[in-house]
């Protein structure tokens, strides 16, 4: 841990510490007012009290990276609306096994609409033909309607899982920004702190006579840059944060919203090949452009299928009045037809070679999106390894180094064996280098999340 680091974490507990000492005492200041209240009047303070402090503790719990991505697949508008996208192909399941709907037809003739001969009789001679017909479809269309559908609710659901990877990448580096924003912040204000101790005892020594007047006020007027730093890191912190809430689609306010999470890095690296094969197996992209070939050899054999012949049959029963039956014992009569289309021109050729070069094209495609998988592993991983690779000289030795020479410039300064050039020099160097740190660790952070998107899966927390 760097004197930095432990400096921030000692100043966040004491903090911390106040707060709760404060907080105690005027709990304790209202709790003893209440004591000679009415009795129904201290009833209700006490319940007042108990649910602000409730209140309190709930807004000041921060978010970790889990609970972050928890809440963002429970809340964010796009991933519910693919999701009803994707029940939508679920339902189109449904119609594509489907079986025709029967036909009936009713047909009414025989009716003497003028007499004739000077009789007339309307509905003597009118019989009805009540008529029943089915396509019966052969060649296993249902079946193949239904496994395209299938086959679509898959792909569906594989760019569902797609754009959850996306979006997750997008959660993840507004996550790691905002860690970024409170590390900056944290070490502006310790950097003030320490500047402002080192204001105090060039005031003692102003006082004493040790240095001139023009070299102190050159010392306070630094004091400016620490503190527009200061302003310039609750800006990109509260930036951050509205970023972050608008992917959790979160109306928190802000300073009741905050997050928690490991703000630094880690120099074990797998081999280039383990995240390659981990990548081809979770891609889901690639894995809906496999699962678009399956689904176009399954048209294919669906246009082979709507090209045969599809037979309608029929059945009527016909009651025939005396006048066009005078035969008594054939008033009812029972009738069946086959209706067999000709496929002589339209055998469904235009179709049958679509879908056949569609299997082309969907391989194509497919081996675009295997070289692209290994295209984003590839440069994802060596931006990982070139952050690691800065990041370990600043951790073993930068970090330490940078300490030091503030601390010994800054106690030769005091003593006189240094210039006021060199003291605000090592001061500057001293925030240059923990700023860079902070800032390589942010992209080492989002370098890893690149890598997470590229494999397909969280493979570097």
């Amino acid at each position: 841990m760097t004197t930095v680091e432990y400096k921030c974490k000692l100043d966040i507990a004491c903090e911390i510490s106040e707060r709760r000492r404060v907080r105690g005492r005027i709990l304790a200041t209202m709790t003893i007012r209440a004591h000679y209240r009415l009795p129904g009047q201290r009833c209700w303070f006490t319940l007042l009290l108990l649910c602000c402090a409730t209140h309190y503790g709930h807004a000041q719990q921060p978010l970790t990276w889990d609970q972050v991505k928890a809440k963002f697949e429970a809340a964010n508008p796009s991933l519910k609306a693919d999701a009803l996208g994707v029940d939508e192909l679920k339902a189109q399941e449904i119609t594509a096994f489907l079986r025709p709907n029967p036909q009936f037809t009713m047909t009414v003739d025989g009716t003497q609409i003028a007499p004739n001969g000077g009789h007339w009789h309307p509905v003597y001679g009118t019989f009805a033909v009540p008529n029943f017909s089915y396509l019966h479809e052969r060649e296993h269309k249902r079946e193949l309607r239904l496994e395209s559908a299938q086959e679509a609710t898959r792909i569906g659901g594989s760019l569902h899982e797609d754009l959850e990877r996306t979006l997750l990448f997008s959660l993840r580096s507004a996550f790691v920004q905002t860690l970024q924003a409170k590390a900056v912040l944290e070490l502006a204000k310790a950097n003030l702190e320490y500047y402002d101790k080192i204001i105090a005892i060039s005031r003692d020594r102003l006082n004493a006579g040790d240095i001139a007047q023009v070299d102190f006020d050159r010392i306070e007027l630094l004091r400016v840059q620490y503190e527009s730093e200061i302003q310039t890191a609750i800006v990109n912190l509260r930036t951050q944060k509205i970023q972050l809430l608008q992917l959790l689609n979160d109306r928190t306010p802000l300073d009741q919203f905050d997050v928690n999470g490991r703000f630094d890095f880690t120099s074990d690296l797998k081999p280039l090949d383990d995240f390659r094969q981990v990548a081809l197996d979770a891609r889901p992209d690639l894995r809906a452009a496999i699962q678009g070939i399956e689904q176009a050899k399954t048209n294919h054999q669906l246009a082979i299928s709507n090209g045969s012949t599809d037979p309608t049959f029929g059945t009527w029963y016909t009651w025939n009045s005396a006048v066009n039956n005078p035969d008594p014992l054939h008033l009812q009569t029972l009738g069946f037809s086959v209706s067999i289309p000709l496929r002589i021109f339209d055998r469904n050729q235009g179709e049958k070679q679509r879908t056949l070069i569609d299997i082309d094209r969907n391989q194509n495609l497919t081996a675009v999106a295997r070289a692209g998988v290994f295209s984003d592993v590839d440069s994802s991983y060596e931006q990982v390894r070139s952050s690691i690779e800065l990041l370990k000289p600043y951790k073993q030795k930068y970090l330490d180094q940078a300490t030091r020479v503030r601390d010994t410039i800054t106690f030769s300064y005091q003593h006189g064996g240094a210039s006021l050039m060199d003291f605000l020099n090592a001061q500057s160097d001293y925030r240059v280098v923990q700023l860079t740190y902070a800032q390589m660790i942010g992209s080492y952070l989002v370098a890893a999340g690149q890598l997470n998107l590229a494999v397909g899966r969280e493979v570097i927390q």
